[in-house]
């Protein structure tokens, strides 16, 4: 039996930021692991910020779990469908193991109005805070396809991003202005 490499790391650095990501190779069944050590090789990094945010997979698994490990916040981008509204669920029975402060926003929430209704209900309920609402909009696709993000154009969608991500920084801050916590990796 040869050791057979289940993915590769890569990292990228300059103008002050840094990127840490990975590319699972087909059928490998060590996602999670992966994350981790992209995880990892982030902390280790001679980055000076207050700021780290981690992209997790969707769904709920390995890969999930991983990136909820040791984190202080968790945003959840919720799908109005009764397969987002599921995973939902299962993300934040796993992020109050973990003892992480979670928010939750809903993605295309034009797309199924009765469903968002019901996320929307569903946090008011479990106490969770509910940060706002992401419309489909097609002018996110053209971003992406002209290399761009929905913040760097004029769209609704990239609107809505821009006010949950203020609204999630205010509760991760706690409203004391310190940023020294600001989804750091523990």
């Amino acid at each position: 039996m040869v050791p057979e490499p289940s993915g590769q790391l890569m990292f990228y650095q300059g103008d002050g930021k840094a990127f840490s990501t990975a590319q699972l190779s087909m059928g490998s069944g060590t996602s999670g692991l992966l994350v981790t050590e992209v995880k990892k090789q982030l902390k280790s990094a001679d980055i000076n910020t207050d700021l780290v945010i981690i992209d997790g997979s969707p769904g709920i698994g390995c890969p999930v779990i991983a990136s909820l490990s040791g984190v202080d916040m968790v945003l959840i981008v919720a799908e109005p469908s009764i397969s987002g509204i599921s995973d939902m669920k299962r993300i934040i029975s796993t992020a109050e193991k973990f003892n992480v402060k979670t928010a939750v926003c809903v993605n295309k929430y034009d797309t199924h109005l009765e469903n968002t209704d019901k996320i929307i209900a569903f946090c008011q309920e479990a106490n969770l805070p509910f940060v706002g609402r992401i419309p489909f909009d097609y002018n996110a696709v053209r971003a992406i396809n002209n290399g761009l993000t929905i913040v760097d154009i004029d769209c609704a969608s990239g609107e809505a991003v821009k006010e949950i991500y203020k609204k999630a920084l205010k509760l991760l801050f706690d409203n004391t202005g310190d940023s020294s916590r600001l989804f750091k990796i523990h």
